[in-house]
């Protein structure tokens, strides 16, 4: 048996789910650091803060995988889950920025970082079942157009969220004034609407996607790993097999970790400290600062920064198997990873806020391959009957980094670079770049290159 070749639309509608997601994320990536500065926090605590991302990343998403393999209802395989991260993740939406009509309980700051955590754990219990879906429903000879076209959505979604809080007041007038320890106006109503329109995608994937049982994917040909370092010679109950599925785990999985640790390392300190950079670097506000006109006017132009290497990546994902196809994943996955770090590194030189545009199309590109091409790599070395829980523990090599980065990027800023978060950018560049070389090391198993 085959599975069965799925229209563009159907493709589409599989990973629609994930546009109302990122766009969630978008939100939280671009305006988490400027809200918790809001709150109290300092410049070099940031990261300390965001350590809860990548924590309940590490600690979700396996466990989802584990579970999304092996649980089949009448609601399906992998939907149920997304279902119900689309919900509580919305909940956090609504309520991080309005952390402040809590502090009869607690400090706004703590309120915040409790909804960041909701939120973060919310998204990793949507995102992974998402990433095993295509690797379910796809033959191989889609995955890669199936990832690219996810890649796509993803930087839809982070669009809308990344420019919602500019768009709502320099087009809507909605005011984006705030006096010291409260939120503006147009970041709470971004955070609102980035909530339903989050919910609303989700069911759009729900009610036009059609799983295969567990029985179905047994009994495909196609999809039947020739790599049998993955297999599972027996059946053990419970979470155990995650960690033996860790111990055993394919030799190209092994080796896109070092790359997968590269990339998110320079992502992470990209999205902590974007904000405080640009606002020292290019608007010349001190440290201290964090609720000026200026400062909020700084914060809202990152969010359109971050809305444009989304633009890019959205569009860049559509090249991609094209390009795949003439020179191959890791050739493409390389080359778009020196684009992005070149473009990091550019934002220390550049004149104004409008010239980091240009920065941000080179991060775009690179946001674009790390969200398709080590997946698409991946995705032919696994087994079907692993797809989920291999995607959780892949996860694993984007959420070590970023804790590494939480644990020591607040105190690179504070003592190594004198409080210029601008210095954190500079090591995200370098980092893409480390990234780009270790690519090369990998071996893909199913590559697309035609002889």
């Amino acid at each position: 048996m085959e599975k069965r070749k799925l229209s563009f639309l159907q493709i589409w509608n599989m990973s629609f789910g994930f546009m109302g997601i990122q766009m969630g994320f978008a939100l939280q990536n671009a305006n988490a650091s400027r809200i918790l500065q809001i709150f109290g926090a300092d410049v070099h605590q940031l990261s300390w803060f965001w350590i809860i991302a990548p924590l309940m990343g590490l600690i979700v998403q396996p466990i989802v995988g584990y579970y999304s393999d092996n649980t089949w209802s009448r609601f399906g395989r992998r939907k149920p889950f997304f279902l119900v991260g689309a919900i509580l993740a919305s909940l956090g939406l609504v309520l991080m920025p309005q952390a402040d009509i809590f502090t009869a309980f607690l400090p706004a700051i703590w309120v915040g970082a409790g909804f960041l955590m909701v939120m973060d754990a919310s998204f990793n219990i949507a995102m992974e079942p998402f990433r095993a879906l295509v690797g379910d429903n796809l033959r191989k000879d889609q995955r890669t157009l199936g990832f690219s076209v996810q890649t796509a959505l993803i930087g839809f979604g982070a669009v809308i969220g990344s420019w919602l809080p500019y768009t709502l007041t320099n087009w809507f007038g909605v005011s984006n004034a705030t006096v010291a320890g409260e939120v503006p106006l147009n970041l709470i109503l971004s955070f609102i609407i980035g909530a339903i329109i989050l919910v609303l995608s989700i069911l759009v994937t729900v009610f036009t996607t059609k799983e295969y049982s567990p029985e179905e994917l047994a009994q495909f040909q196609d999809d039947q790993s020739t790599n049998s370092e993955d297999e599972d010679t027996s059946e053990k109950a419970g979470l155990k097999t995650i960690s033996e599925d860790f111990k055993n785990m394919p030799t190209t999985m092994r080796q896109l970790s070092w790359v997968q640790f590269f990339s998110w390392f320079g992502l992470f300190g990209m999205w902590v400290f974007a904000v405080p950079a640009i606002a020292q670097h290019i608007y010349g506000l001190p440290v201290s600062d964090s609720s000026s006109v200026d400062y909020q006017d700084a914060g809202d132009w990152v969010g359109i920064l971050f809305g444009v290497y989304n633009l890019i990546s959205a569009l860049y994902a559509f090249a991609l198997p094209f390009i795949a196809k003439k020179i191959g994943r890791k050739r493409t996955h390389a080359l778009s990873l020196i684009i992005g770090g070149i473009g990091l590194l550019s934002v220390y030189i550049m004149p104004d806020k409008d010239w980091l545009i240009l920065s941000m199309i080179g991060v775009g590109v690179a946001w674009a391959s790390i969200l398709a091409m080590p997946y698409a790599i991946l995705a032919g070395s696994i087994s079907p009957k692993k797809m989920g829980v291999y995607m959780g523990i892949f996860n694993f090599f984007i959420v070590i980094p970023q804790i590494i980065n939480a644990l020591i990027g607040g105190p690179l800023v504070k003592y190594a670079y004198g409080d210029q978060a601008i210095m954190a950018l500079m090591i995200s560049g370098v980092s893409f770049l480390i990234a780009a070389t270790l690519v090369f090391k990998v071996k893909d198993v199913d590559d697309v290159i035609q002889s």
